[in-house]
């Protein structure tokens, strides 16, 4: 009888501990932010936390989720799209932690250098204000074209100087640049949509930022629950060593750590 109630009381003690698990649900983009915070599952269950991964396609649900509290946090983008978002919707989420740079490229299906694009060739863009910025702002920097103000983040077509190729413009969803390739002559490609489509950035690109890249990836949350234990516990795994070789392991320059 002794036996069978000790039994019971350390069942009814694990039945406890499971009802305390916390459960946080985070929204990201599936290569690479899902694939890293899948890697935290298992450990951040041992701290009590039960990790729930979303996984988009887009960049505007994330943070429209994470405003409306039908999820915790998100994990997909950078600064200076956070902050334009906000500006944008009204919203005040909160960049917590900094994780990783996803070296911003450009691609092309039809060539394999910059200087072979032809006059008048159509150049496709993220069409999000932040992302379009940063895609004119490294055709700059390859001397394709020439900005009015090379430190404005969000330099729009119409800040071009110069266009010795009389390259046009074309602004499409960021989701669907690695889709359009073919049908155009370079296309300026965010990181984990590149991933996704089995490009190869230090392979494949045709210009590429450097390490140095102001666009680090942030842990996103809101005001009231960014300081949560939870949350805390996430942000520390995510700064951690073993997320740091993953990171280095998994996509060999491709993504690169900010911490």
């Amino acid at each position: 009888m002794k036996k069978l109630l000790a039994a019971v009381a350390i069942a009814a003690l694990a039945l406890t501990g499971a009802a305390r698990a916390e459960k946080l649900s985070v929204a990201a983009t599936a290569v690479p932010h899902a694939e890293i915070l899948n890697q935290l599952k298992a450990p951040l269950a041992k701290q009590g936390v039960e990790l729930e991964v979303k996984v988009f396609t887009d960049y505007v649900q994330p943070n429209v989720q994470v405003a409306e509290k039908r999820l915790d946090a998100n994990f997909f983008q950078h600064k200076p799209y956070l902050t334009e978002f906000n500006k944008g919707k009204g919203t005040g989420l909160v960049a917590v932690v900094a994780v990783h740079v996803e070296p911003f490229g450009a691609y092309s299906a039809k060539h394999k250098k910059l200087d072979q694009l032809p006059e008048g060739g159509v150049v496709a863009l993220p069409n999000d204000p932040t992302n379009a910025g940063r895609a004119l702002l490294l055709l700059d920097q390859a001397g394709l074209i020439q900005l009015k103000d090379k430190s404005n983040i969000l330099a729009t077509t119409k800040d071009i100087s110069a266009n010795p190729k009389k390259l046009k413009f074309r602004e499409i969803e960021a989701a669907t640049l690695p889709r359009i390739l073919p049908q155009v002559d370079l296309a300026l490609i965010n990181t984990n949509y590149a991933l996704e489509a089995k490009l190869n950035p230090q392979r494949d690109a045709l210009a590429l930022e450097g390490r140095e890249s102001p666009y680090a990836n942030w842990l996103v949350a809101r005001a009231d629950n960014q300081n949560s234990p939870a949350l805390k516990k996430l942000a520390a795994a995510l700064q951690s060593p073993e997320v740091k070789r993953f990171i280095e392991t998994q996509y060999k320059g491709a993504v690169v750590p900010a911490f």
